[in-house]
């Protein structure tokens, strides 16, 4: 799969990406608890997209390597596609 193939609100199976920057992480409190959250921007050769990174999954990975995301999703958030590893999917350190 490919940043060009990817839909709102579908699963991924399997994809390579690029990390190209990520936000300062910011703490978050909600019913379902608290923790910390960062987006980062990842690429491949046909495009960019933001992943959502979630408490430990931030301290993986840094602008320049390359990742693997398994069994993940992705959503459309204020008009604007994002991918992340989910409760059941995995980041690799390619």
């Amino acid at each position: 799969m490919q940043v060009k193939d990817l839909k709102p609100n579908t699963s991924i199976d399997s994809i390579e990406l690029e990390v190209v920057s990520i936000d300062e992480p910011r703490e978050f409190n909600s019913f379902r608890g608290s923790g910390k959250v960062a987006n980062a921007i990842v690429k491949d050769e046909t495009g960019e997209v933001k992943l959502t990174l979630w408490n430990e999954e931030i301290d993986l990975i840094s602008p320049g390597i390359k990742i693997k995301i398994e069994n993940g999703w992705t959503k459309e958030y204020r008009d604007e596609l994002q991918i992340g590893s989910g409760k059941f999917g995995k980041i690799n350190i390619e």
